[in-house]
């Protein structure tokens, strides 16, 4: 098995994955940077992970807060702001609709959109990051099953 951290991520790229302007390109990860032919996309990762013992006994209970990036790309000289527009109302219609995210998580809540762009004169890039807060609950001794 895996870390619902894990699980919980997987799920996330399930839910993206197939969106009407991005399709199939989403990746787990953004280590390497997307070529052109691969826009627009969506890359998938975590951020941090709040963790919070809520009992004393041993196993303690572990709540946990996810924090999850989606970051969307798109390349062209015009329109780039509005695309990033249309694939935030996707992936954020997407990600809403089960905030348990497979029965992993106790909830799933948007929590901030940021832009950015590129300077290059030819085919900017434009790119926007979607956070995610995901809430769950392990026992201290078994991050593989959530509770």
């Amino acid at each position: 098995m895996a870390h619902v951290r894990k699980l919980i991520r997987d799920n996330i790229v399930t839910t993206v994955t197939g969106l009407t302007t991005t399709g199939t390109n989403v990746f787990k990860s953004r280590v390497y940077p997307l070529s052109a032919g691969s826009l627009p996309a969506l890359t998938v990762y975590t951020r941090s992970e709040e963790i919070i013992q809520s009992t004393m006994s041993i196993p303690r209970t572990i709540e946990r807060t996810l924090t999850v990036a989606i970051d969307a790309y798109v390349q062209g000289l015009v329109n780039y702001e509005d695309s990033l527009d249309a694939i935030a109302v996707e992936v954020e219609n997407a990600i809403t609709a089960d905030v348990t995210r497979g029965g992993y998580a106790k909830d799933t809540r948007i929590t901030n959109f940021e832009a950015d762009f590129s300077g290059d004169p030819d085919q900017p890039v434009a790119s926007s990051t979607i956070t995610i807060e995901v809430d769950y609950v392990t026992i201290e001794d078994d991050p593989e099953v959530s509770v």
